[in-house]
């Protein structure tokens, strides 16, 4: 079993990182506890293809029971208290990335055009290409250097909006305009409410569609204390008025709405 006593002693910690696309990816990477979850990201970025925006992450004790959503990208690591041993698994949002299934299509489909205008057009197919193109295993070569170009060197989102300018159906989005729609019925702005993972506490400020961020519905909170990433604003667009770093834009799956009469006690503690 992991222990804790590593912490007092030594400022980085060992986990294992899986990955929810990537079935046989798996690999034993070491993290500085006082590193943000955000440089985080950005080191499983280079391992694994995913996004930082794109990604989201979970943490796993040693005995395979998960312990937390690392969902605030200004935390130090070691907030959420990990240990050697224990699992960091990444969950890739964006349909179309390049982990996910539509990403590896992109691939198969460039990789098919490209055959297709070589034929088509009478060019000379060289040996080499042929093996590339038509042989198992070479085919697999080519698809690794592929993913390794456009992954590795950070222009496989270029490469995808090129593709989709050229067959826009064939990179429909999978996340409605409705997506948790049903989970917001019940809350209102106005509402107390709590955040996981973390247990903040605040104020729902705003229900509804937002247009700078993913597609669905969101909940706007302004938390009682400084936890939070802005002050209402996204990427250009108001959403509500509070302090700064106390507003934050979640999934109403994060949210547990308090009742009239936890409401009341709350507003009678903060007086």
């Amino acid at each position: 079993m992991a222990t804790r006593l590593q912490i007092d002693v030594d400022d980085s910690v060992l986990l294992r990182v899986t990955h929810a696309n990537l079935k046989t990816f798996s690999a034993s990477v070491r993290f500085s506890l006082q590193s943000t979850v955000e440089s985080v990201k950005e080191k499983l970025w280079r391992k694994c293809g995913t996004s930082v925006n794109s990604m989201s992450l979970e943490l796993y004790d040693d005995t395979n029971s998960k312990i937390s959503d690392l969902t605030d990208n200004s935390r130090p690591l070691g907030f959420y208290s990990p240990l050697d041993g224990f699992r960091l698994h990444v969950i890739d949002l964006d349909p179309s990335s390049v982990t996910s299934v539509d990403g590896w299509k992109t691939l198969h489909w460039w990789r098919n055009t490209q055959f297709q205008k070589r034929t088509t057009t009478n060019a000379v197919v060289s040996f080499e290409e042929q093996h590339v193109l038509l042989d198992g295993s070479g085919y697999i070569l080519f698809m690794f250097l592929i993913w390794y170009h456009y992954v590795i060197t950070g222009t496989f989102r270029k490469f995808k909006e090129k593709l989709v300018s050229q067959n826009p159906s064939a990179f429909e989005p999978k996340i409605t305009d409705n997506y948790m729609e049903d989970l917001c019925a019940h809350i209102k702005v106005g509402d107390r409410c709590e955040v996981e993972p973390g247990e903040k506490r605040g104020v729902v400020k705003f229900v509804g569609r937002a247009e700078s961020l993913a597609p669905g519905f969101w909940v706007g909170v302004q938390y009682d204390e400084p936890l939070g990433k802005h002050d209402g604003m996204v990427k250009g667009v108001r959403y509500f008025d509070c302090p700064p770093l106390h507003g934050a834009m979640v999934r109403s799956d994060k949210v547990k709405v308090c009742g009239k009469l936890c409401s009341y006690m709350l507003k009678l503690l903060h007086c």
